[in-house]
């Protein structure tokens, strides 16, 4: 089970920090739930966290809440994700009083533990050097500021969440929401990240990888070949693709192509044009008003039943339950009233 840690800063956003705890709470329980248990002792085995600060004791957030301290950041050598608040306000006072958290952030990041900054958070990752060179979003109320101080820093002003390597940034709360759907992904699986992101209000969100910033736009793994063959899948996956004929035009075997895509990115070039088209079925679902049928055709799908089938399976309702839940939210001006 994973190890988060929350660094608490004072006058820091609390929902910045609880929010995706609460979703990274609900994901391990039911992950744990699903999981057979052997004896007692599987029953304690869950999701591990520790709230930290400067103080060791207590940390009074933005909204004066007072949150209890487990100890202070140089108590944590390693951990699996950890996520820095949004700063209130102007970020540079919290950052030049912070300056002791900077060899401790480095640290971290050479022993390869998952940085997430949400909003303005993104300064003390750019105070300690971690993105020279790499992209980075803030708040954006803070981009010229962000882009002065840290001109060596690639900032995207269009995106609301950038991936380097074992670095993101999110930026806004809404935004990190987003994230640690990311992140329950690569924790407990996809299936329990589709539960919770229904959980946690999908009318609101868009899936990380139709909207994120990945350095080397989403092929970090470094296999040229591979990132030819997600190219491809990513523009093509409206139309009939066979992935023999995928392999044959990039010159290897299907056994090779199939072999060296899932190496590089956890998946099978055919999980990963299913993910293609279902991400872009959840987008038309909220945002048109296509039939399901037509939904389905726009993503590839010429069997209406067979889509309606996978949607359910992966997201565990029907494409019609999660349009409703999509737009049940939502709302519009009632002309009548201004």
């Amino acid at each position: 089970m994973p190890h988060i840690t929350l660094l608490a800063l004072p006058h820091a956003l609390a929902s910045s920090l609880s929010l995706p705890m609460e979703m990274l709470t609900a994901a391990d329980q039911l992950a744990r739930a699903q999981r057979p248990l052997h004896s007692p002792a599987d029953k304690q085995q869950g999701l591990q966290h520790d709230v930290v600060g400067p103080d060791g004791h207590e940390a009074v957030m933005a909204n004066g809440l007072t949150l209890k301290l487990s100890g202070r950041p140089s108590d944590i050598e390693r951990t699996d994700l950890l996520i820095v608040p949004a700063l209130w306000r102007n970020p540079l006072t919290i950052v030049r009083q912070q300056q002791e958290l900077l060899p401790w952030l480095r640290q971290l990041a050479m022993r390869d533990s998952l940085l997430c900054a949400v909003g303005t958070g993104s300064f003390l990752l750019a105070e300690a050097g971690l993105l020279d060179g790499l992209p980075a979003t803030t708040h954006w109320f803070y981009f010229d500021q962000f882009a002065r101080r840290y001109p060596q820093v690639n900032l995207r002003r269009r995106h609301l969440i950038t991936e380097a390597g074992h670095l993101f940034c999110a930026g806004s709360v809404n935004s990190v929401a987003d994230l640690t759907i990311h992140f329950i992904g690569k924790f407990y699986g996809p299936q329990i990240a589709r539960k919770v992101e229904a959980q946690f209000s999908p009318e609101i969100r868009r899936p990380f990888e139709m909207h994120a910033y990945s350095l080397g736009h989403g092929d970090v793994h470094g296999d040229e070949l591979v990132a030819q063959a997600q190219d491809y899948l990513r523009r093509r996956y409206p139309e009939s693709l066979r992935m023999p004929a995928l392999a044959e035009q990039l010159g290897i075997s299907p056994r090779s192509l199939n072999r060296r895509f899932k190496e590089a990115t956890g998946m099978s070039p055919s999980e990963y044009l299913q993910q293609q088209r279902l991400n872009s079925a959840r987008d038309l679902l909220r945002t048109s008003n296509l039939s399901i049928a037509e939904v389905a055709a726009a993503c590839g799908y010429g069997d209406a039943d067979y889509f309606c089938r996978l949607f359910t399976a992966t997201m565990n309702q029907t494409p019609r339950t999660y349009r409703e839940a999509a737009r049940g939210k939502l709302f519009t001006v009632d002309p009548t009233r201004t």
